[in-house]
């Protein structure tokens, strides 16, 4: 009997028969291929995310060009610097003048696998991601040191922290590693990474910290530096003197653990104290050049094709840094004399001084103290009481502006009245333009003119009666008594009956003035405006033997690797004969010696060989001095920015400018230990006696003196007012 299994009965399979819901094995072919499959996939999806990401990346060309921004510095031409131009304060150090413990400390606190690795640390990078997951926060860094100076580099990679940005960072890092040796790529970072207040680099750091420069830095010093650029707020040595004493001997720590210090060496540097010298800002030179090569610069660089704060170019200028410092002296010491003249006047004159309060919300009261001494000046009180002054001096033979002052103080006003100041009336400084213009028409010196009143026709239809400025008159006056006594009517006289008032503004242009000039009589006493530097240039030309110079303020620049992108030298132009130029020079030595100006031998004690002109106009509003030696050319102006406030009475140029001229003309030639020269006379001038009473060849009786002529004005005639006299031999034999 056969029995039916129990359900509970288990039932063996046949042989060879698999059960029908049995898992089926896999085998070892399967799991090859599918292990290819997902690893061609995921290298699939890795490449075309890689070359996404890769789209925005530096190409292969900017990564062969490393342009950090640099520090333009621009020098004067006896190689100090004056300014620096920047929006980062970064200067370039070649590899071999970063010192070898820069880059080690560097290396030890950043990257400790620098020198190993190929610009990605994958172990470092697993590493950060897991710690980031666990924690839930993005707190740990896994950049390279190449990686990082891809960050600095290239703006594109941006700076939030994401996964992405780690994968751009590591691609342009693998770029910048397969271009540049690690020696280049360490000196990249060192000269781009910020260290603090305002600077980058190396050498910037240096002088920030240490005011000495990257080369001669200790490696205590350089520990410091390298630890700042992690966090340079919270390891600043000014701000936090412990946390940046700590973080530098942690950086020597690192050192000495990675093989760079040894034992004695890193106890040693640890030990030694922060010295951190706080570099003073240096005194601004010359502010008023420099914000005027400044403004040139920006409107260069646009033919150069360069950014002046950013291409780090070295900008080399013409000014003397020694004339500057006799300059700043001479003129903004008279200042403060000047100052008190008119603050004395102001306080004497409470009326005046009324119409000078700006607003009503100032009293007379609080003027009075301003000009007193006891508060500060407002600003508001600058333009009608305070004395502002302009000096500006030249190289005659090359146009080189050597030192320049356009205001009292550049930090209360910009303006720079050296340049800017156009429409000062220049007075008497003006006569010499009136003189060569005659001279240039075949006058000699010895024409002689009356010195009595006249009247001038303006060109608003009034009538004006000048007069001398001591009130005198006189007979027949030659151009040299004229233009030594600074005489109003003679000076009037050369347009009536010489020249005229439009061939003087013939040869202003000639001499490059470029400012608004009236061609009317006027014109003779300095009606019209000038700006300093033209009127000063235009004196240069009779210094210069009748050649106009133009004045530059920029002989080279140089690109950041020290190549002449640009080099500048002066327009020149032939205004005057040798001949005029010199008869003019040889009336205004007369000038200095024994006029207007002779307190600059008398009570200045200058001896050098000089010509020059006094200035006064109207009111005593401005005073000026111009005049020049064979070697430099200079011109003061003081006055007040309101032309309507008189410097005082009898403030003439003779006092309120000519002493800031001879100071500061004293002061160069000492200084540039300069000798004395003559003024070169041409062959084309002679030099003749001759009537000094009536100006012709001298009879046997008269009284001569010696004058100079050009060949073709030398007189002919011989003076008959003295050959008729005859011996007596009766008053001969009297005894007194």
């Amino acid at each position: 009997m056969i029995r039916t299994p129990h359900r509970f009965d288990k039932q063996k399979p046949l042989p060879g028969v698999r059960k029908k819901n049995a898992p089926r094995l896999i085998s070892w072919a399967e799991i090859v291929l599918w292990v290819l499959v997902i690893y061609i996939v995921g290298a699939a999806l890795m490449v075309g995310l890689l070359v996404i990401l890769s789209k925005d990346l530096p190409s292969i060309e900017r990564l062969q060009k490393f342009d950090p921004e640099l520090i333009t510095r621009i020098y004067s031409g006896d190689g100090v610097v004056l300014h620096e131009l920047y929006t980062q304060r970064r200067t370039y150090v070649p590899f071999d003048k970063i010192p070898p413990a820069m880059v080690q400390a560097v290396i030890a606190i950043e990257d400790g696998r620098f020198l190993n690795h190929w610009g990605f640390s994958l172990r470092d990078f697993l590493r950060a991601v897991v710690i980031d997951i666990a924690t839930l926060s993005k707190s740990q860094g896994a950049s390279t040191l190449t990686q990082q100076l891809a960050r600095i580099l290239y703006e594109e990679i941006g700076f939030k922290k994401t996964i992405i940005r780690k994968i751009k960072e590591g691609l342009t890092a693998l770029q910048i590693e397969r271009m540049y040796s690690k020696d280049e790529i360490a000196m990249m970072y060192i000269n781009s990474s910020y260290m603090g207040h305002g600077v980058y680099g190396i050498q910037a750091a240096a002088k920030r910290y240490f005011n000495k420069p990257a080369q001669d830095l200790e490696p205590e010093e350089c520990a410091l530096i390298a630890g700042i650029i992690k966090h340079s707020g919270r390891f600043s040595p000014f701000w936090n003197p412990v946390s940046s004493f700590q973080r530098r001997n942690l950086v020597l720590m690192r050192m000495f653990e990675k093989g760079f210090l040894t034992e004695e060496q890193y106890l040693l540097y640890r030990s030694r104290p922060l010295q951190i010298e706080k570099a003073e800002t240096p005194p601004r030179i010359a502010p008023y050049f420099v914000e005027a090569v400044r403004q040139w610069l920006q409107q260069e660089d646009d033919k150069l094709g360069v950014d002046i704060y950013r291409d780090g170019l070295s900008v080399y200028t013409t000014l003397d840094t020694r004339i500057q410092t006799a300059a700043d002296s001479a003129l903004l010491n008279h200042l403060v004399k000047q100052q008190n003249v008119l603050s004395q006047r102001l306080l004497r004159d409470r009326q005046e001084l009324q119409r000078l309060v700006p607003d009503t919300s100032m009293t007379i009261e609080l003027a009075e103290a301003m000009l007193r001494g006891e508060i500060p000046m407002s600003p508001r009180c600058f333009y009608s009481m305070v004395v502002q002054g302009a000096l500006v001096a030249i190289e005659p033979s090359t146009g080189r502006v050597l030192a320049m002052i356009g205001g009292r103080n550049f930090s209360e006003s910009e303006f720079n009245r050296a340049l800017q100041a156009r429409t000062r009336q220049p007075g008497s400084v003006f006569k010499p333009i009136v003189y060569a213009t005659a001279i240039d028409n075949g006058y000699p010196i010895t024409t002689r003119l009356l010195n009595q009143p006249v009247v001038l026709n303006m060109s608003d239809g009034t009538r004006w009666a000048p007069k001398n400025y001591d009130q005198s008159t006189g007979g027949l006056t030659t151009l040299r008594e004229g233009l030594r006594a600074s005489l109003n009517l003679v000076a009037v006289r050369i347009l009536q009956e010489l020249i005229s008032p439009t061939s003087v503004v013939e040869t202003a242009r000639r001499m490059h003035l470029t400012t608004s000039l009236p061609a009317v009589e006027a014109l003779a006493l300095g009606a019209g405006g000038v700006s300093p530097i033209e009127i000063t240039s235009a004196y240069g030309i009779f210094a210069n033997r009748g050649i106009w110079v133009e004045p530059i303020m920029v002989t080279r620049i140089e690109d950041r690797y020290g190549n002449v992108i640009a080099e500048y030298s002066s327009r020149q132009d032939m205004v005057f004969s040798e001949e005029t130029a010199y008869l003019m020079t040889h009336m205004l030595e007369t000038v200095v010696n024994r006029g207007t100006g002779r307190n600059i031998r008398d009570v200045f004690g200058f001896r050098v060989a000089a010509a020059g002109k006094t200035g006064t106009t109207n009111d005593f509003s401005d005073a000026w001095f111009v005049g020049y030696t064979p070697k430099i050319v200079a011109g003061v102006w003081i006055g007040v920015d309101n032309p309507a406030v008189t410097l005082g009475e009898n403030e003439g140029g003779a006092r309120a400018a000519l002493p800031a001229w001879a100071r500061f003309m004293k002061e160069t030639y000492r200084v540039e230990k300069w000798k004395d020269e003559k003024f070169v006379r041409p062959e084309g001038v002679v030099e003749i006696q001759i009537c000094s009473e009536t100006k012709l060849l001298p009879a046997k009786y008269c009284p001569v003196e010696t004058e100079v002529f050009e060949k073709s004005t030398v007189p002919t005639e011989y003076c008959r007012e003295h050959e008729q006299i005859k011996d007596n031999k009766r008053w001969d034999s009297v005894r007194f």
